[in-house]
């Protein structure tokens, strides 16, 4: 799903999802999430290296776009329905990938998913 695609956002997220270097979009053939599991189960908050669904203002809609938290980000855990925490970076070579990739789109630069 992801080839070709890359990372574009980095400030207090980076954030990637079905986006090439080029700026155009893949088609996702996949629907959007049916509900927001934000609020349904044991809530994992933004912290550092949490991952979580990407969506616009309304909750019920993440799908391909994701985000890796640099930072605790609380507001996260509410804004806009909340944004749902599926996974999470811990070791430290785990981070430092993170980082990296966070150090090589600075500025509005992008990285390819693969690249890093």
């Amino acid at each position: 799903l992801y080839d070709n695609c890359c990372f574009y956002r980095s400030d207090f997220v980076i954030q990637g999802g079905l986006q090439r270097m080029d700026g155009s979009g893949v088609a996702n053939r996949h629907p959007d999430l049916a509900v927001n599991e934000t609020n349904l189960h044991t809530k994992v908050s933004n912290e550092r290296g949490t991952v979580a669904f990407g969506h616009w203002d309304v909750p019920d809609n993440g799908n391909s776009e994701f985000f890796i938290n640099l930072q605790h980000n609380p507001h996260l855990d509410s804004a806009y329905g909340g944004y749902c925490v599926f996974a999470q970076a811990t070791d430290p070579d785990s981070l430092a990938v993170v980082d990296a990739i966070a150090a090589a789109i600075k500025g509005g630069a992008k990285t390819p998913i693969s690249s890093v």
